[in-house]
């Protein structure tokens, strides 16, 4: 019985001997989630509608201008607009311009009285020359605004502008001022980021760098100290 069992052994262990190693298990394609290209698609599409919207191409034919806006930066800008207020009969609102003292005189110059002009001072950046202001417009069934601004401002002004003003339903025709040996040509990075900021403003109601700095300040404090 002994030597039978030992023999059973010994042809198992060579059975098992050549029978190799053990197969590994297939791997089988990794699975697409489906469903993963939707956001990125939504998103390609709203960058598109907005782009296209910056260019004017969605809003139906305008009335007659009905305000003239002006960008604070420069006295030259507001001057201009006076003067096209003047021209032309309409309202001017400044937004982020000089001192009231000085506005005041400058406009009363051009025979524009208190009830002709609104000064604006809650902006502090083109953006907000927009961001802060729409709303009321809307409100006061405003559809096309002269804009009036420098014309090395005017691209990243307009780009920003027709997103969001173009977002409540407002048309921008633009009226450069020439800035002549004081002019500053401004980059893509900077036209394109803020027409960036500006889309996203749109789609969320806030600005993402306002945001990023009260989120991120605290975080860049002990670093700033040290």
């Amino acid at each position: 019985m002994a030597a039978s069992a030992t023999a059973g052994a010994g042809r198992g262990g060579a059975a098992e001997g050549l029978a190799g190693p053990p197969r590994r298990p297939r791997r089988g394609r990794p699975r697409r989630q489906r469903g993963g290209r939707g956001p990125w698609l939504l998103a390609l599409l709203a960058a598109g509608g907005l782009l296209w919207l910056s260019r004017g191409l969605l809003l139906p034919t305008p009335p007659r201008p009905q305000l003239i806006l002006v960008l604070g930066g420069d006295v030259a800008r507001e001057r201009a607009a006076g003067e096209l207020a003047r021209r032309d009969g309409l309202p001017l609102l400044v937004s982020g311009g000089s001192n009231p003292e000085y506005a005041t005189w400058q406009f009363g110059r051009q025979g524009l009285g208190a009830g002709r002009v609104q000064l604006d001072y809650r902006a502090h950046d083109t953006l907000t020359n927009f961001t802060s202001v729409v709303d009321e417009l809307r409100r006061a069934k405003v559809r096309h605004v002269l804009l009036v601004t420098s014309s090395d401002h005017m691209e990243r002004a307009l780009l920003v502008g027709r997103i969001v003003a173009g977002s409540r339903g407002i048309q921008l025709t633009p009226v450069a001022v020439p800035c002549g040996d004081q002019c500053h040509p401004e980059g893509r990075r900077k036209v394109w980021g803020d027409g960036a900021r500006a889309a996203l403003w749109v789609l969320s109601g806030r600005d993402v760098r306002d945001w990023a700095a009260r989120r991120f300040a605290p975080l860049l404090e002990p670093a700033a100290r040290s």
